[in-house]
């Protein structure tokens, strides 16, 4: 199954590092919050990735072209113009990196891939986020329900899209959370089938707002409950909070051993 996330927004709530890359590659302990977010991935054996890029994203693309000189010691032999590579360490991925627009919304980013993840399941993400969710279990009771999207949701205290779901994980209806809400929030992290094509009409289809209400109005939309770790990237402030974790020793995402 493949894994599309969205990486090609401005990041404009976290401009004193945005502006200069886009905020996927902010780092988290010297490695990009987009490697995080794939190294979690991969570790429950998803190892196919398709990066919506739109801002600066020339910067991802040069990240990966160079992937061995950020994570391995190289010898440069200039009189003989040769590169040697030691330590060599290959991560078992495949990455496209598709340039979805600059200015394209959510939706009309996942709309723009479709030939990349053809007619099969896929898991989408966003690009600033990590969580400890159990991304097998998700994958498990997305196929159990026969519906066309699952997404993951969380508790806590952000300006994100506030779910109304029902007793047997249903979204009911999808909206734009509030301050002081309660409620369960969308914390990225779904399956979808690809069938939500059809929910999507273009670069200005915000995937948040028609989609998903139309999803949940068609009882088309479940809901995988995550009371574990999640955090998003959205502030210097979150930045530093995932920044410490890491540092500590005790990111609950670093579930990998190298």
């Amino acid at each position: 199954m493949k894994v599309v996330i969205l990486a090609g927004g401005f990041g404009t709530r976290i401009s004193e590092e945005s502006h200069l890359k886009p905020k996927p590659m902010i780092e988290i302990g010297e490695k990009p919050i987009l490697w995080h977010i794939m190294k979690y991935y991969s570790e429950f054996g998803f190892h196919d990735f398709v990066i919506c890029l739109g801002y600066k994203q020339y910067v991802v693309k040069e990240f990966f072209a160079d992937y061995f000189l950020h994570t391995s010691d190289v010898t440069f032999d200039l009189a003989n113009n040769r590169m040697e590579v030691h330590n060599n360490y290959s991560e078992p991925w495949k990455v496209t990196l598709v340039d979805t627009g600059l200015n394209t919304m959510t939706g009309g980013r996942i709309k723009r891939i479709r030939p990349y993840v053809g007619d099969e399941p896929f898991m989408m993400t966003y690009g600033d986020g990590v969580s400890d969710v159990d991304l097998k279990a998700l994958k498990e009771f997305h196929e159990s329900q026969g519906k066309i999207a699952t997404i993951t949701t969380v508790n806590v205290g952000q300006l994100k899209g506030v779910l109304e779901i029902s007793a047997d994980n249903t979204v009911t209806s999808f909206r734009e959370k509030e301050e002081g809400d309660g409620s369960l929030i969308n914390g990225g992290f779904m399956v979808l089938n690809p069938e939500i094509f059809d929910y999507l009409d273009g670069d200005n289809t915000i995937f948040e707002q028609g989609p998903m209400q139309r999803l949940a109005a068609e009882g088309q939309l479940k809901s995988f409950y995550h009371k574990g770790f999640w955090q998003c990237m959205d502030t210097q402030r979150e930045m530093n909070k995932l920044e410490e974790l890491w540092q500590s020793g005790k990111a609950p995402w670093k579930i990998w051993d190298n």
